[in-house]
């Protein structure tokens, strides 16, 4: 049996853009939590900057994962994010068992 696999992701929205960012994830995150294996989809506000917001993420396998970043919906997502964020998000795939 695998561990969850676990993601964290870093967003940069362009200035006064932030509620973009909320709004595309209100309307994908019941999309993406029906997805088979997905655990946890969680989007944090960073408390100081109104642009910056924090995902997480696990999944039940890498395959979960793999269908994730591979569905259609995931991908006009990626499109549609480019109209309100600073960059690429910053991905951070976590070990699955803690260092300590």
């Amino acid at each position: 049996m695998s561990l969850p696999l676990r993601a964290i992701v870093l967003i940069q929205t362009q200035p006064g853009r932030g509620v973009d960012q909320r709004a595309a994830f209100a309307t994908l995150a019941p999309v993406v939590r029906a997805e088979p294996g997905c655990l946890r989809y969680d989007l944090h506000a960073v408390a100081d900057d109104p642009d910056r917001f924090v995902l997480i993420e696990e999944w039940a396998s890498a395959e979960a994962l793999q269908a994730h970043d591979a569905s259609e919906h995931m991908r006009e997502a990626d499109a549609a994010n480019r109209a309100f964020r600073a960059g690429p998000a910053e991905v951070f795939l976590l070990e699955p068992a803690p260092v300590a």
